[in-house]
């Protein structure tokens, strides 16, 4: 975890040279990663797969993962990423394997760190911004029993909506998340 801005090895505290070739998205994040100190990319549903979302800046603002989520809409993946940074943002604890409660109403999300092979396919904007590993905590909603991916009897349709990135790309099921990583 970086402990001061000499370790951040980000766009913002590094100069790469390559400032003038951004494109006007890759400048919008560094602008949103100074003030609120995160932004969150979402990533629509197409003909390969559900939509995603992932934050930019909580690690280089709160020294914290970013945090991704899967399968659920677009607008309502940004709310609730949100929801996580302002945790960040307040000193709150982001970690493998918590459950926050106060996330989506009347639930729990579960937090599993995710396996770097996944990057690549997923968060190549943050992949951009940071220019250094970095670590991602996927967020997951559950079934209406209260269960996970992953965990027993979970319910197929909720299983199939997250792909389980704490897992190696090689171990996941043969699915459509699994494919959009040999792509």
């Amino acid at each position: 975890m970086p402990t001061e801005r000499s370790a951040c090895r980000c766009v913002v505290c590094r100069d790469y040279g390559d400032r003038d070739a951004r494109d006007s998205f890759e400048l919008r994040i560094a602008e949103l990663v100074e003030s609120p100190g995160w932004m969150v990319a979402a990533v629509p549903a197409d003909d390969q797969g559900d939509a995603f979302a992932y934050t930019i800046g909580l690690r280089h603002s709160f020294g914290t993962p970013e945090v991704a989520m899967f399968g659920l809409d677009p607008y309502l993946m940004q709310e609730l990423l949100n929801v996580l940074g302002e945790k960040a943002a307040a000193g709150l604890p982001l970690a493998d394997g918590s459950r926050h409660g106060d996330v989506i109403d009347g639930h729990d999300v579960l937090l599993r760190q995710a396996r770097g092979g996944w990057y690549p396919a997923f968060f190549g904007r943050a992949l951009s911004f940071y220019r250094a590993p970095f670590p991602v905590l996927q967020v997951l909603w559950p079934d209406r029993k209260g269960r996970f991916p992953g965990e027993p009897d979970v319910d197929d349709s909720v299983r199939a909506r997250q792909p389980q990135t704490w897992l190696r790309p090689t171990e996941h099921a043969d699915d459509a998340w699994k494919a959009l990583v040999a792509d």
